[in-house]
């Protein structure tokens, strides 16, 4: 009992706190003894991993699916017996700090997420280790933002083209004997975090009932395991239209802002996938087919920090 703290900490590189590939990571371990104290070995780890688990109940059986894909695992060994065993290293007694450094990979890698059945999390880990029997660990995440300005992908042409296209839709839906035909226009597709659109929608309502057009957010979190995949889905009110009376027609636009919270889309993960729609709806649960969806893409605003979770 001879080690009274134990912690691991990095140093930022930019006001956001986050990091990306390339950069260098710096930090320092920091051991506090009550004694001089023999060691095998003192080391940090610093790792990237996405990993997804979920389970199915199949009658009284149930099914764990999970997988997991390294993005990288560096290793820095501070200090090691040299004859790996004999526990010949000294950690003096009081505190002691032990500076480190990594340079993460150069390589295309997603941002860190936490999605409802899995994650993608860059961590630091230091262990202690003074006999078999006694070893010491600390844990710490650190917010890791991708390079790629459009991860998605082998989607990225289709989708980059259609980034700045208006978009347009149209949709008839049935109230016994009328109908309501809502025709949805928005600017475009690709939003940045906090940023605004105006979405355009003409009602033409022959039903002999009043309508009320809502929009939605629609969020798609895709989670896939060893060839099985899980969906979970996620809608946030935007705001309401103004009501149009039966038997009338009116044209509506409302200027919806997307959260600078929200995680960007993503594709470049073979194991998560996040995407989004804008949905239009009449929301009445006696029309038939009363909804509009177009295709949002959420981009990462320069100037926003990264919102992941971190333990």
């Amino acid at each position: 009992m001879s080690i009274k703290l134990f912690s691991v900490e990095y140093d930022q590189v930019n006001e956001r706190g986050t990091f990306s590939p390339g950069d260098v990571l710096s930090g320092s371990v920091t051991v506090v003894a009550s004694k001089e104290t023999k060691v095998q070995c003192l080391m940090v780890n610093a790792k990237g991993k996405a990993e997804v688990k979920w389970y199915d109940q199949n009658g009284r059986t149930t099914v764990l699916h999970q997988d997991e894909e390294n993005y990288f695992d560096l290793e820095y060994i501070i200090l090691q017996d040299k004859n790996k065993g004999d526990g010949s290293e000294i950690i003096r007694q009081g505190r002691s700090v032990y500076p480190f450094t990594f340079v993460i990979p150069n390589t295309d890698m997603p941002s860190s997420y936490d999605g409802k059945w899995g994650r993608i999390a860059f961590s630091l880990q230091a262990q202690l280790t003074q006999s078999i029997w006694s070893i010491h660990k600390t844990r710490i995440e650190f917010p890791f933002l991708t390079k790629s300005e459009f991860p998605f992908g082998s989607k990225s042409e289709m989708l980059i083209i259609g980034l700045q296209e208006r978009q347009c839709a149209t949709k008839i839906s049935f109230y016994g004997s009328g109908k309501v035909t809502l025709n949805v226009t928005s600017e475009k597709m690709g939003l940045t975090q906090g940023e605004t659109m105006e979405v355009s929608v003409e009602v033409i309502n022959s039903s002999n009932r009043v309508v009320t057009p809502k929009f939605f957010l629609c969020e798609k979190q895709l989670f896939v395991a060893q060839s099985e995949a899980i969906m979970h889905t996620n809608e946030i009110l935007f705001g309401k239209g103004e009501s149009v009376s039966a038997r009338s027609s009116r044209t509506i636009s409302n200027v919806l802002s997307i959260p600078p919270q929200l995680n960007p889309t993503f594709l470049n993960c073979s194991m998560i996938k996040l995407e989004y729609t804008l949905k239009v709806t009449l929301g009445d649960p006696l029309a038939r087919d009363p909804d509009i969806k177009l295709p949002l893409v959420i981009l990462q605003a320069s100037s926003q920090p990264c919102h992941q979770k971190t333990k």
